[in-house]
């Protein structure tokens, strides 16, 4: 039996990986991949690897056995039709048997079109028959503190969020509520809205830069349409920019502030604070 991580080289699936290791032998670990050479480091401390494609369906023919319990973190390919991708993984999984699917989803108060293929994938999942968890993890203080740069250079917060609150929490802490769902008992059939314990305003993540750096930084608060011409100004594809803009619209509405406290109970410990995660960024 394998405790089996998808997508076990990005960002949360590292954390993932890094945090089984803490808790349970190697041999017991799976890593699927899609290259080989960017988890060497897993292999070298005894971590399966198994090179699989979302996107290749027969990859995944006998890549889970029986009684394994299996990680499904989301894919990023927004392009490629992700909830296809994922019922790639959730149909292998069922073939075999696994004994449990974990899906990393989104917050169940989320409308933003970011969340139709989450909502579609659980669909899916629960159709299949597996036991399941589904681990709807709100957002990470990460995708704020790593694009601090054009924040530090023109000294502003520029989001379409007005006075809207985030539960954000590190990609650790929700890499730590995985790892108790893949590790523990008791977690078939699961549903678990995670998010950090303190909700902030983005007003109050400007005075935490500007405390931190010694710097002025202010909220500049715009319209959505505004922000998705800043981003695609930025480089992004316009379909991703009116995605994420289209986050800062649920923000706004109140459907990314998660009071459930299933993160903090899940993991065992109060949540990473965000300013915290400036410092680290800060620091980087």
């Amino acid at each position: 039996m394998s405790i089996v991580v998808t997508g076990a080289t990005g960002h949360l699936g590292r954390h993932v990986v890094e945090q089984l290791l803490e808790k349970v032998p190697a041999e017991q670990i799976t890593a699927v991949v899609r290259d080989r050479a960017k988890a060497a480091d897993f292999a070298d401390r005894g971590v399966t690897l198994a090179v699989a494609d979302y996107n290749a369906p027969e990859t995944f023919e006998g890549l889970f056995a029986a009684g394994d319990k299996v990680l499904l973190i989301s894919g990023n390919e927004f392009d490629k039709g992700r909830v296809r991708q994922h019922t790639v993984v959730i149909d292998a999984a069922k073939a075999a048997g696994v004994a449990l699917l974990a899906y990393t989803s989104a917050p169940g108060s989320l409308t933003a079109a970011l969340a139709d293929d989450h909502r579609a994938t659980e669909e899916v999942l629960l159709a299949s028959g597996l036991p399941y968890s589904l681990l709807r993890n709100a957002w990470y203080h990460e995708n704020y503190t790593e694009n601090l740069a054009p924040v530090l250079e023109h000294g502003a917060v520029v989001q379409a969020a007005g006075d809207g609150r985030v539960s954000s929490a590190s990609r650790a802490d929700y890499a730590a509520a995985a790892v108790a769902v893949l590790t523990g008992e008791g977690h078939e059939n699961t549903t678990y809205e995670l998010g950090g314990d303190e909700a902030w305003g983005f007003a109050e993540y400007a005075a935490e830069l500007s405390r931190q750096t010694g710097r002025e930084i202010v909220y500049s608060p715009v319209t959505t349409d505004a922000l998705a011409g800043i981003l695609t100004g930025a480089g992004l594809p316009a379909p991703l920019a009116a995605v994420l803009a289209g986050v800062d619209a649920s923000i706004e509405k109140g459907e990314l502030a998660v009071s459930s406290g299933d993160l903090s109970r899940l993991i065992g410990r109060p949540t990473t604070p965000l300013a915290e995660a400036v410092t680290v960024a800060l620091k980087g």
